[in-house]
């Protein structure tokens, strides 16, 4: 396959994180609306974000493990398809029922389903249709800008598509799903595999085996960057809440607002990538400082009054969770062999969804009670991560060595976890 051939189906794949962010971040603004219309509570709204991430929880090893077997392509197109499906059951159900919300709980468990046979496989499809390091590096800054982009653009398109209706957000997902189908079936064409996919069960014990020698150091990482997104979805939706129930703001409007911190958490994200360049001590310092910061942040947040001063304060708590973010990517990269990087980072991404499930909940359940309980909790997660990463990470530790079969094992499972 040719270079020009295999840009465009990066370009191609780049179409699927947008859209899988889209699917779920652009509902936040639209949450308190899907409320009113349906007198329902927030703790019930915020579970159509819930049920979709706990698919992904589920499902992304599985996802990964079949895409290895019957290939990348075989998996992302159904899986395209199937989102598309649980989109328009939440689009149907809303236009045709008296009261939906049965079915809206059940067409975002489809669409989660779908999600997680999505975006987990372009991340080794793009290291298939590469060969050097340099250009599968590239590639993966693509498909992470691409991601980047959805969660800035979420709150604003989902305002703005959400003027036509409450629920034309839904509607909207099979139309970007068609589109990235299309554009996958015409543009990417993977490369023949030339590895007999690993046994289950050995791929079991040679995990089992990794998470011995350097569960530690790893359980630390999993913990923090699902407790980083946790505290960015349940401060998310806070602020929706808020911007609506108390500021008055709705519409398009309210989508600006809610897109400044994501810009700010986006825009350390990229700084922060520039800075720590391969030095896991930086990593380690950048994670703690910025898990501080966002603590500080969000405990003065319980206390802020006006509007312009808790957006400005949540912005610095973006900032903070922005630095932490691209810092423990980068070290299970720098901190974990090259073959078995597939399956920790595959398992890492299975577990932030962790903290994007229960954020929209937890949230809602805290709110009600009083905004400071929800900080306090907030502030505590993210101080509990710095000391984690503080005291759970030696920066100059390395991976143990390995015979070469293990090697040859874990490569074989990390490509079918991811």
């Amino acid at each position: 396959m040719s270079q020009q051939n295999n840009k465009a189906a990066l370009w191609a794949l780049s179409s699927i994180p947008l859209i899988m962010t889209l699917g779920n971040s652009m509902l936040i603004p639209v949450l308190p609306a899907i409320r009113k219309q349906l007198s329902i509570t927030s703790f019930q709204s915020s579970l159509l974000i819930t049920v979709y991430s706990v698919m992904a929880i589920i499902l992304i090893p599985l996802a990964g493990y079949l895409s290895d077997r019957f290939g990348r392509k075989k998996i992302i197109i159904p899986a395209l398809i199937v989102t598309a499906v649980g989109g328009a059951i939440c689009g149907a159900a809303s236009m045709l029922m008296a009261h939906p919300y049965g079915l809206l709980v059940g067409g975002r468990i489809v669409q989660g389903i779908g999600a997680a046979g999505a975006m987990p496989i372009v991340i080794p499809l793009v290291g298939d249709l590469f060969k050097s390091e340099e250009q599968v590096s590239g590639g993966l800054g693509l498909i992470e800008t691409s991601n980047t982009f959805g969660k800035v653009l979420s709150p604003i398109l989902g305002s703005l598509i959400a003027w036509l209706s409450w629920y034309a957000p839904f509607l909207s997902i099979p139309v970007f799903c068609a589109i990235s189908i299309l554009l996958v079936a015409v543009q990417v064409k993977p490369p023949r595999k030339e590895e007999t996919p690993v046994p289950f069960h050995e791929f079991v014990h040679t995990l089992g085996k990794l998470f011995r020698k350097q569960g530690r150091w790893l359980y630390v990482v999993f913990a923090s960057g699902g407790l980083a997104m946790f505290m960015l979805f349940a401060f998310l939706i806070y602020l929706s809440d808020t911007l609506e129930e108390q500021f008055h703001l709705k519409g398009i409007g309210k989508g600006f607002v809610l897109a400044v911190p994501l810009a700010l958490l986006c825009t350390a994200s990229y700084l922060t990538g520039k800075i720590i360049g391969e030095s896991k001590a930086r990593m380690k310092w950048m994670i703690t400082g910025g898990f501080v910061l966002s603590a500080i942040a969000l405990f003065f947040t319980m206390t802020a009054q006006g509007l312009v001063f808790r957006i400005a304060l949540l912005s610095v708590s973006g900032v903070g969770i922005g630095a932490a973010l691209p810092a423990l990517d980068a070290l299970i990269t720098e901190g974990v062999e090259k073959e078995e990087r597939g399956t920790v980072t595959s398992l890492y991404s299975s577990l932030r969804f962790v903290g994007v499930a229960l954020g929209p909940p937890v949230a809602s359940l805290l709110a009600a009670r009083g905004s400071e309980q929800l900080f306090w909790t907030l502030a505590g997660a993210s101080l509990l991560s710095a000391v984690l990463v503080l005291f759970g990470i030696q920066s100059g530790a390395k991976p143990a060595p390995r015979n070469r079969r293990n090697r040859q094992v874990v490569q074989r499972a990390g490509k079918a976890l991811q």
